[in-house]
């Protein structure tokens, strides 16, 4: 099936998704008709518009940073170091991971969340991502999701440039630090942290932009959305009307 079948077929071009459609993985491994792949710096907006976005298509939406946080927590529940690349690496060998039919990651087949969001994994995650050993696991297994499905929408710093640079359609969603720091302040409740906050998101970008393995970087034909300003619905009607013009020219 070409991509504008597909389109087709999930009712982007004709009405919505139609009945019976799941974005859950076929049985056989297929190459999807479609990836679409979304990168951008820490704050900008990508879960919740990727998240948008794969559910108005009927996609399967691949949370790519969830999967890092998986091995994080299993990492610590182990008590294996997550500043040995060898320990992270076996850890990230032995688990299983996937996600359900709303996008949350599974471990095993069991839920994830919240586990993975809490403070105790946050504070070690970037350095078990960061081991290139168990990255090359974990993208390997990116890939097999993916290509097991009938269409994904792909959100993680990487995604664009290292995981799917082949992926039908890229996006790097881009936002001024002050507004990335004014939503995350509004987001835990604390406004009056938005000059603390926007130091640590500009630390992260300097991070995220110079590290040696899988840096952040714009992929030359990704298209470039600025998002200051715009809510997240309107982000997604803007995606889709390029998803709409890719699927007409297929």
């Amino acid at each position: 099936m070409g991509r504008g079948g597909l389109l087709r077929r999930v009712g982007l071009i004709r009405g919505g998704p139609p009945v019976g459609y799941s974005p859950h993985l076929s049985s056989e491994p297929v190459h999807p008709a479609m990836i679409i792949a979304i990168d951008g710096p820490a704050g900008a907006g990508k879960s919740t518009v990727s998240r948008g976005l794969a559910k108005a298509l009927g996609f399967l939406f691949l949370d790519t940073g969830a999967m890092y946080r998986a091995v994080a927590l299993k990492v610590l529940e182990s008590g294996a170091d997550p500043h040995s690349e060898t320990q992270c690496r076996a850890v990230a060998e032995r688990h299983r991971l996937s996600f359900d039919s709303a996008g949350k990651i599974l471990i095993d087949g069991t839920p994830g969340e919240p586990d993975v969001r809490s403070k105790r994994v946050e504070e070690i995650v970037s350095a078990v991502s960061a081991h290139p050993r168990v990255r090359a696991v974990i993208v390997a297994r990116q890939r097999e999701i993916a290509n097991a499905a009938h269409g994904v929408v792909a959100e993680g710093r990487d995604t664009t440039t290292v995981v799917f640079p082949d992926a039908t359609l890229k996006f790097f969603l881009n936002a001024s630090a002050a507004e990335r720091a004014r939503r995350k302040a509004l987001e835990v409740g604390k406004p009056e942290e938005q000059a603390r906050i926007e130091q640590d998101l500009r630390r992260r970008d300097t991070l995220d932009s110079t590290r040696e393995h899988s840096p952040l970087l714009q992929a030359a034909d990704a298209r470039v959305i600025e998002t200051d300003g715009h809510t997240s619905d309107q982000v997604i009607a803007d995606m889709l009307a390029h998803v709409r013009a890719a699927g007409a020219k297929s």
